[in-house]
C-alpha cells in the first residue's frame, strides 16, 4: 500500500472532506550505482568550490540566482522562507470546468485522493458521483512541501484523482518557440482517404496492459544473465532510417503492411459499425489474402 504524502481536507463551498493524497504511479526504472572500472569501489560526489577545488560543508552553502555578466543575487534560507506560501491543510476548489477544455499538456503528476475516516466517505462519494454526472472536473490550489500547486480533480470509477498542473506561463508556445513548424497545408482528397484508411486499419480499444517497457525487460534480463555468469552478446547497430519522399507511396505501403499484420483485439460492434462506410461489402476474414486486400484498399482510396 502506498503511503500518504499529504493529509488535509478537500473544500468546496461550506463542505470539507478529510482526505489523504497518495501516489497514483510508481517508478520502475532501473537505477544504477557507479563504480571505478575493475573494482567494487563506489563513486561518490562531493560539493566543491570551483575556484579552490576544496570541499564545502552543507552549512556553508547558500543559494543564489545568476543575473548574467558575473553578477549574482544571494539569498539566505531565512529570506527564502519569507516568500514561502502559507501552509494550509485545505485543497480549496475554486471552479468546476469541463474536462475537454483542459489541454493535457497542462497535466504534470497524478495522485489519488482517499477519504480519511468513515465519516468522510459519504461526502467523498457524493462529490465524486456529482462530478461524474455533470462531466466536470474541479480546479483547486493547495500547498505541499512548501510549494503551491494548481490542480485538477477528476472523478474516476471508484476514486477521485488529483492532477498537479503547470501554470499557463510554464507551457511553451509551439508556434513561437519551435523551429520548422509547417504552415497549414491542405491535403488532397486522395491523401486524406488513404490516411483515414490507414487510421481505420489500426483502430483498436484502449488496453493499457498490451503495452510494456521492453527496454526495461531487456536490461533486467541482462542483469539476471550477468549475475549467473553468462556472456552477453553485443547487439548490432540498428540500420539507419531511410527518408520517405513520396507520401502517397508511404501510405499505400503502410496499408499493405497492415493488411498482412496479425489482427488487433476486436473492437466493439458500435465502433466497428461507426468506422464502416455505408454500403461497404464485408469480406469474411478467413478468405482475405494479401493481394486482394491491397486492391480493395486502392479501390476505396480512388
Amino acid at each position: 500500500m502506498p503511503r500518504t504524502i499529504w493529509k488535509g481536507s478537500l473544500s468546496f463551498g461550506l463542505v470539507n472532506v478529510p482526505i489523504g493524497v497518495y501516489p497514483a504511479t510508481q517508478d520502475k526504472s532501473i537505477h544504477f550505482n557507479q563504480f571505478e572500472r575493475g573494482t567494487s569501489d563506489r563513486i561518490r560526489y562531493k560539493k566543491v568550490n570551483e575556484r579552490t577545488g576544496k570541499e564545502v560543508e552543507a552549512a556553508n552553502i547558500v543559494k543564489g540566482v545568476d543575473l548574467g555578466g558575473g553578477e549574482y543575487v544571494i539569498l539566505s534560507d531565512d529570506e527564502l522562507a519569507s516568500a514561502e506560501p502559507q501552509r494550509s491543510r485545505y485543497i480549496e476548489i475554486t471552479d468546476f470546468v469541463s474536462l475537454d477544455q483542459i489541454d493535457p499538456v497542462y497535466y504534470n503528476t497524478t495522485y489519488y485522493l482517499a477519504p480519511e475516516g468513515e465519516a468522510a466517505g459519504k461526502a467523498y462519494s457524493l462529490l465524486r458521483q456529482a462530478m461524474q454526472e455533470s462531466g466536470k472536473v474541479a480546479i483547486a490550489t493547495f500547498v505541499m512541501r512548501n510549494k503551491e500547486y494548481l490542480v485538477a480533480i477528476r472523478p474516476e470509477a471508484d476514486v477521485l484523482a488529483l492532477e498537479t498542473m503547470y501554470f499557463s506561463d510554464e507551457v511553451r508556445s509551439p508556434s513561437n518557440e519551435l523551429p520548422n513548424l509547417p504552415r497549414t497545408q491542405e491535403a488532397s482528397e486522395q491523401e486524406l482517404k488513404m490516411a483515414n484508411l490507414l487510421i481505420d486499419s489500426m483502430e483498436s480499444e484502449w488496453e493499457p496492459e498490451r503495452y510494456h517497457d521492453t527496454h526495461r525487460a531487456k536490461v533486467e534480463a541482462l542483469i539476471e544473465e550477468k549475475a549467473q555468469g553468462k556472456t552477453i552478446a553485443v547487439a548490432k547497430e540498428a540500420p539507419a532510417a531511410t527518408k520517405v519522399v513520396d507520401l502517397m507511396e508511404a501510405l499505400s505501403a503502410s496499408i499493405k503492411a497492415k493488411s498482412g499484420a496479425p489482427s488487433r483485439p476486436p473492437r466493439s460492434k458500435a465502433a466497428t459499425a461507426a468506422a464502416k462506410p455505408a454500403g461497404a461489402k464485408v469480406t469474411p476474414p478467413k478468405k482475405v489474402t494479401k493481394a486482394p486486400a491491397v486492391k480493395a484498399a486502392r479501390r476505396k482510396a480512388s
